[in-house]
């Protein structure tokens, strides 16, 4: 019965091409997918990575740069990978920004394509518009919906195929698989997509109002040095990969709207500059909006994630969006979640450079994510049943602190409880040294409010987070790290409980209330999770920011008046993590993370348009007329989910 429901919906195409693609099949024919497999890059090789263990029955054989025609007229090129058997199989599709030869094949990605052709699929890797290979106009996120329409349903009808397509791939490559799936293509029965947004606005390029800084412009130099490659001017390309590991000396630069390294007048990055010019939730923003589409998207996700990853809201929402709002029952019972202890791109397995602290964790850590995604493969392309799909929506997470694996039905996990630690203090809570304290009771009399003096031109500095896109990425570096220097500055206030009398299982979405007043229009409030161990250690466990004029509407936002006393909901991104006896749950209060986030000028203006600003004096209140709280999610003993032996493989 599985096996029948997982094809359900998909009509043999054979003899219902449109005429634009029975055009395309007749100047492809056959005979450009000969290729030997080694001439083509992306194909196994003998180096370290990837390995060639694991690999299924079918020989390979592959072609290079097999042109794709657009409804417009533009030519796309992508590497098809066709595996030696007589059936009709199903078709994999991996389009990229990234350059389809290299197909994020690493320790903390993918095996190669080649490899998963193996597995007797064809897969085609293909550049999207713009970029490498492919014909036309780069324009971020703007032709991936047409363009994947297009080329699902192209290569739903390459010869040999049996009428089913999958995609997968991570980061941009996760964004075009949402992106053809907004618009329903027929044939594309299931997405694999990881690290990517749900909302391209709000947890995409700004978090809470404010701009998502060290990833932009880091990953935005990255990206405009395609197009420098495109056009063979080698002067700019060595300029942008230089600009791209500077990124502490370049987030000094305001405004942002004439960053030197993206040359502003040379067209290299025009979605940069269109993307300062939306600083608000608008119709630029909604148009791309997952969430928007899940009640028009009728096909099963796999979704992986990781705790310190740049995305992970947006992973955890596609996945709980889907499972209340997606167009169908099958749809809503067949979605899965997976998150591991991982950041952007390091993914675990020996090789992958996540933070020390990820490293240590070890093997049980690693990525399961070959082997998973073969397995979601096929049972929903092929039907075999392995396990996959029987049992309604599913999240396998790792637990921090504990080393575990989980598997839970729902998110948060059944039986997960709100636990709420009021922040107090007598005045005097700045730095680690000060009396800041965290417990259950609310304030029941007048507390002396905290206050900090917020330099935009002396910012709180990053220390780890859910940053992009590397733990190595200096000032902007991803993961988890030691606080304790942080901790140390009289602009961050610091909340402790006392030592837990026993383990405090943590995992859920996290929120910090807080009631304060500043004495400019504008400014930001930022909020850090922090887990202290008795040896002192101080790490990050996950955080937030809000900028005080969108506190209502990301939309429509309205200044502050200044000395006045607002309520404050700081998302603080969500987590699992075991709380040891002995350790403490700290929050951190302050107004700066750079360069995770741009600095608030505290003028009413903004550093992507203006270099002027000002300090800020900043109050802090928990008092019985202002209860500033954090808000957990937490798990008592008797309904923790079952531990699992290691990573999910089915």
């Amino acid at each position: 019965m599985r096996q029948a429901v997982a094809g359900q919906g998909h009509r043999d195409i054979r003899n219902r091409r449109p005429l634009w693609i029975r055009t395309i099949v007749t100047l492809l024919g056959t005979s450009c997918l000969v290729a030997a497999a080694a001439c083509l890059p992306g194909t196994r090789s003998d180096s370290a990575w990837p390995p060639s263990t694991g690999r299924g029955p079918c020989a390979v054989s592959a072609a290079a740069n097999v042109p794709v025609p657009m409804r417009d007229g533009v030519v796309l090129r992508a590497n098809v990978y066709r595996p030696s058997i007589n059936a009709p199989v199903p078709v994999i599709l991996y389009r990229t920004q990234y350059n389809k030869d290299k197909a994020q094949i690493s320790m903390s990605r993918y095996q190669s394509p080649d490899w998963f052709a193996s597995h007797c699929y064809i897969v085609v890797t293909q550049d999207i518009r713009g970029l490498y290979a492919s014909d036309g106009q780069f324009a971020e996120l703007a032709n991936d919906q047409n363009d994947g329409y297009d080329s699902v349903e192209w290569a739903a009808q390459l010869p040999g195929s049996n009428g089913k397509v999958g995609m997968y791939g991570a980061s941009y490559v996760a964004a075009t698989q949402w992106l053809a799936a907004e618009t329903a293509p027929p044939h594309l029965v299931t997405i694999v997509p990881d690290n990517i947004a749900s909302d391209y606005y709000n947890g995409g390029v700004y978090e809470g109002g404010a701009f998502r800084l060290g990833f932009l412009e880091s990953w935005g130099t990255q990206v405009a040095g395609a197009i420098a490659a495109r056009r063979g001017d080698k002067a700019t390309v060595r300029q942008l990969n230089a600009d791209g590991k500077s990124v502490s000396k370049w987030a000094r630069f305001a405004p942002y709207d004439q960053f030197p390294p993206l040359h502003p007048d040379q067209g290299l990055a025009p979605y940069f500059f269109e993307w300062l010019q939306h600083p608000t939730d608008d119709d630029y923003w909604r148009r791309w909006d997952t969430r928007r589409y899940y009640p028009k998207i009728a096909i099963p996700v796999l979704n992986f994630e990781g705790w310190y990853d740049a995305f992970l809201t947006g992973g955890v929402e596609n996945f709980t969006g889907m499972v209340s709002s997606g167009r169908s029952a099958f749809a809503q019972a067949n979605q899965r979640l997976v998150i591991g202890p991982y950041d952007h791109v390091g993914w675990g397995r020996p090789g992958s450079t996540e933070s020390p602290l990820l490293k240590a964790i070890g093997p049980v850590g690693n990525s399961p994510i070959n082997e998973l995604t073969l397995a979601w493969w096929d049972h929903y392309l092929k039907g075999v049943n392995n396990g996959i799909g029987t049992t309604g929506p599913r999240v396998d997470y790792f637990r921090m602190g504990s080393n575990t694996w989980h598997t839970a039905t729902s998110w948060p996990p059944p039986g997960a409880q709100t636990t709420t630690l009021y922040l107090h203090s007598s005045g005097r809570a700045n730095t680690s040294n000060g009396d800041g304290t965290l417990n259950p009771a609310a304030p029941t009399a007048i507390e002396n409010a905290d206050h900090y003096r917020y330099d935009p031109n002396n910012p709180v500095p990053s220390a780890g987070g859910h940053s992009c896109c590397s733990s190595t990425n200096g000032a902007n570096a991803q993961g988890p790290f030691d606080q304790r220097g942080v901790e140390l500055r009289p602009d961050v206030l610091v909340y402790s409980t006392a030592p837990l009398a026993q383990d405090t299982d943590v995992t859920g979405p996290l929120s910090l209330t807080l009631y304060a007043n500043s004495s400019a229009p504008n400014t930001d409030w930022t909020a850090k999770l922090v887990v202290v161990h008795p040896d002192g250690s101080a790490v990050n466990v996950n955080n937030g920011i809000q900028r005080a004029s969108f506190r209502d509407s990301l939309s429509q936002p309205t200044p502050i008046t200044p000395g006045q006393v607002y309520s404050y909901a700081i998302n603080i991104w969500p987590t699992s993590n075991l709380f040891h006896a002995g350790d403490r749950i700290r929050i951190e209060v302050s107004s700066s993370d750079f360069p995770q986030f741009d600095p608030n000028p505290n003028t009413g203006g903004w550093l992507g348009t203006s270099t002027t600003t000002v300090p800020a004096d900043q109050t802090v209140l928990h008092d019985p007329a202002h209860p500033s709280a954090l808000i957990l999610s937490t798990i008592p003993a008797a309904a923790e989910p079952p531990v699992q032996s290691g990573p999910p493989t089915h």
